[in-house]
């Protein structure tokens, strides 16, 4: 292991719940069937643009998909604000990768808005030796190009990355990539997740078991 690639929501922090309460307040605002059980099967993980595609059933540019995208992120960031905090054993586990000389990437499928709002939310901008989102790439999770370029980014092999994943999307963009996946269950069970290489409930859960089997 010479690079961790993080996800940001569901693993930097466990934010999912009120991302999705903004999903079905959007969608109940605009007339848009969704569950929250459709949400963590079909669209947990996806950039904004094919979520709004995938709702309206049709291509979108860049500027209606913004439009929209504000409306449902001011609804996310006033639910979130007060509750806003790293999961938990994140600081002492990017602290320890750090020390140990390992390179940490932020891949997400999130814009500029919210990646700051989370990432200087928490003063953790420092711990990444890059991050790169959803607005820099072409195609979205699954799809393995944000986790190729992250990669590239912090100048490590893609068969020398780990991805920490909490979404099937996203566990999927970084198989594709040829990366190994760890699984955080804060958005599927141990047993949906049972394709990773590892299986955690937190980063205290997985420093013990990295631990045990001594890549640090």
């Amino acid at each position: 292991m010479k690079a961790v690639l993080f996800d940001m929501d569901g693993v930097v922090v466990d934010n999912l719940p009120y991302h999705v309460d903004a999903w079905l307040l959007f969608c109940e605002r605009h007339h848009i069937p969704l569950t929250r059980e459709i949400f963590y099967k079909e669209l947990n993980g996806m950039n904004s643009k094919d979520t709004f595609e995938w709702f309206y059933k049709k291509e979108m540019s860049r500027d209606e998909v913004e439009i929209l995208e504000e409306e449902k992120e001011i609804l996310y960031r006033s639910f979130y604000k007060a509750h806003l905090k790293p999961a938990v054993g994140l600081m002492d586990f990017l602290k320890t990768l750090r020390k140990h000389g390992i390179k940490t990437a932020l891949a997400t499928s999130a814009g500029p808005g919210n990646i700051d709002f989370i990432v200087d939310g928490l003063g953790i901008r420092d711990q990444f030796d890059a991050i790169i989102g959803g607005a820099e790439v072409s195609k979205g999770k699954p799809d393995p190009e944000i986790y190729l370029k992250a990669a590239e980014l912090v100048g490590v092999l893609p068969s020398d990355c780990w991805v920490i994943e909490d979404s099937l999307q996203g566990i999927a963009s970084g198989i594709n990539a040829g990366m190994r996946v760890v699984g955080i269950t804060t958005s599927h069970t141990a047993t949906e997740l049972a394709h990773t290489d590892w299986i955690a409930n937190d980063f205290i859960d997985l420093f013990e078991n990295i631990q045990g089997v001594k890549p640090l």
